[in-house]
């Protein structure tokens, strides 16, 4: 599939999203705790932006923690804040030197402070960089994303600055928390999983789907290519009729 992929470098998906799926039983199998899972997937998380670049994808992602994650465990939670913090200290310079912009997206209001101010230095830092925008999903869910983008059209309407019949699926989609960001082309989840578990559900409308069995921490750049040689393959027709064959 290699040979199909050179030939149609114009398909190259302009946006992937990946649900990082498969941490813990990676961890399970190993007989190893479930932090040294978030571990190895963070790993991961550096072979995937490293293949993003690589293969020319302006737009990476990734579902880090989900609004759901806060009902696990106190010291899971623990540990994946920890894990998140950690990087935020250790490997920002190294994303920015790479010329990555970071954007997090997500009900960040849940994080402490200290890790707010955080994540608000690391956007500020990386804000011109134009080589591959990656968006972590932090404290995200699809259906939070909506309401909150419902609330504030809401709110413009009571305040006067809309009336109904202006609202559109463009302005709808600019109070998401993706605003300016392109619809994913293609979403993924590992771990042979087959749902999207709460994932850009609005943005997702249109994108092609691809499932695959590997667990996260063993993503690597094959997967990468992988899946963009599948998507390749696809004909995206958004709802139209498919392309007539002589």
């Amino acid at each position: 599939m290699s040979s199909l992929l050179a030939d149609k470098k114009a398909v190259v998906p302009t946006h992937v999203a990946i649900i990082m799926d498969g941490n813990g039983r990676w961890a399970s199998e190993r007989g190893l705790p479930r932090l040294a899972g978030h571990r190895a997937g963070a790993d991961a998380v550096a072979r995937c932006i490293k293949a993003a670049i690589q293969r020319g994808v302006s737009y990476l992602t990734l579902y880090a923690f989900s609004s759901e994650n806060w009902s696990r465990g106190p010291k899971e939670v623990s540990d994946l804040t920890g894990l998140l913090r950690y990087y935020l200290r250790h490997k920002v310079k190294e994303l920015h030197a790479e010329g990555v912009q970071l954007r997090f997206i997500g009900d960040l209001g849940r994080f402490d402070t200290s890790l707010r101010e955080e994540l608000e230095r690391a956007e500020a830092l990386t804000r011109n960089n134009k080589r591959l925008v990656l968006l972590l999903a932090l404290s995200y869910g699809g259906r939070g994303d909506i309401m909150q983008a419902v609330r504030r059209v809401a709110q413009e309407v009571r305040d006067g600055w809309l009336t109904p019949d202006q609202i559109s699926e463009e302005l709808f989609t600019n109070h998401l928390w993706t605003a300016g960001v392109p619809d994913p082309d293609v979403v993924v989840r590992t771990s042979g999983e087959y749902r999207l578990s709460n994932f850009l559900l609005w943005q997702s409308a249109y994108a092609e789907l691809v499932f695959l069995d590997t667990f996260w921490p063993d993503f690597n750049e094959g997967h990468f290519a992988t899946v963009l040689e599948l998507y390749a393959r696809r004909e995206r027709r958004f709802g139209a009729r498919p392309t007539a064959t002589v």
